[in-house]
């Protein structure tokens, strides 16, 4: 198999992170892949996909699983970067298992109600034939058989709970709801909960025997569950309505994860991060400033509040003009990389100065 990572690095890459998420890791985490390397291996019949939803009903889990080899076999891991993929069927797949409707985009994928119900009316059940569960159930077990304990394969995207009832209100009418019936919207939320951890627990179950661990989306190891958590429906609503809707279902579900992060998806939300960083067993926030809005180096006083309230960070290098640099950059800004996860992606030619940086920080090169 030309998938160049060995037990070796994998347990270098569980000691680091196991440091990592303790706090007693001097340094950041700095994953980075390198694509360019030649695959050693023919093309795949078909070609990898951003979302695997794309991919037609009669193309099997085989052959996906095939197209993401080909693709990691023409990757290096840098750091504290490893192989990882994820089952993309766009975000808040829990809503296509509940039966909405999943419609690819040009460079994304929605989910529409197929009825329109009240918020007291709709109920939720899991329903082990649905079509969209079984075909990344299958993904999963394919890629477990392929790779065994090689490559770590994540969670697909789940959705938080009130971002996933916004898809069947939709989220104009679940804004009324929360004035006109927040009881029941309540009680949804807590159904979602339940089912979210029973989606969680079956999908982490298909792994194979002495896999590596946990890891989401966003590609952070851990040896126990992890998840990047998230409520976009809260940019439009105030602290308040976070406190009594969003925050108490969250704070559970930090509590049944080992190692649980937040997704906090620009300015609008940025009201709420003294609610989530109130939470214990929250350990991380990525903030994403959002299109349109300054790079991350131009935040320093959401990363100082985060960092003062004792919780990681995790940011992309694609998130700032600055690339590489934008480590050194919020290093400068905070005193130290201590707590931080850079993760990103650089070409043959920029890996020089990726090393250096590896280097400097002193993370294997």
């Amino acid at each position: 198999m030309p998938i160049h990572f060995t037990a070796a690095d994998w347990a270098r890459i569980r000691d680091t992170y196991r440091q990592w998420w303790a706090g007693a890791l001097e340094r950041p985490l700095i994953h980075l892949t390198v694509d360019g390397a030649t695959p050693g291996r023919p093309p795949a019949a078909q070609p990898a996909r951003a979302f695997q939803s794309m991919y037609d009903a009669t193309v099997s889990a085989e052959a996906m699983v095939d197209a993401w080899d080909y693709q990691l076999s023409g990757q290096r891991w840098l750091g504290d970067a490893f192989p990882t993929v994820f089952p993309n069927f766009g975000p808040g797949v829990i809503a296509a298992f509940l039966g909405a409707t999943l419609e690819n985009g040009e460079n994304t994928v929605w989910f529409h109600p197929r009825e329109e119900k009240s918020v007291a009316e709709r109920r939720f059940a899991l329903d082990p034939a649905n079509p969209w569960l079984r075909r990344i159930s299958d993904l999963v077990r394919a890629a477990g058989e392929r790779w065994g304990d090689q490559v770590l394969v994540g969670l697909p995207d789940l959705g938080g709970s009130l971002d996933l009832l916004a898809s069947f209100r939709p989220s104009e009418q679940l804004l009324l709801d929360l004035y006109d019936d927040p009881e029941a919207v309540k009680a949804r939320t807590w159904e979602l909960h339940e089912l979210w951890w029973r989606y969680y627990q079956h999908f982490s179950q298909l792994q194979p025997p002495g896999h590596p661990g946990f890891s989401a989306w966003t590609p952070i190891y851990s040896e126990t569950p992890y998840y990047m958590l998230q409520c976009d429906f809260s940019y439009m609503i105030g602290p308040e309505m976070f406190n009594e809707f969003v925050k108490p279902e969250l704070a559970a579900t930090c509590q049944k994860l080992g190692n649980a992060f937040y997704h906090l998806d620009g300015p609008g939300e940025l009201p709420h991060l003294d609610a989530l960083l109130s939470i214990p067993e929250l350990k991380g926030i990525q903030w994403v400033p959002g299109a349109g809005q300054p790079g991350i180096e131009h935040w320093p006083e959401v990363y100082r509040k985060i960092r003062d309230a004792g919780k990681l960070i995790q940011f992309f290098t694609g998130q700032s003009e600055l690339g590489l640099g934008a480590l050194d950059a919020l290093a400068g800004q905070l005193g130290s990389a201590k707590g931080i996860i850079m993760i990103g992606g650089c070409t043959p030619a920029e890996e020089p100065a990726a090393r250096r940086l590896l280097e400097n920080y002193g993370a294997v090169a």
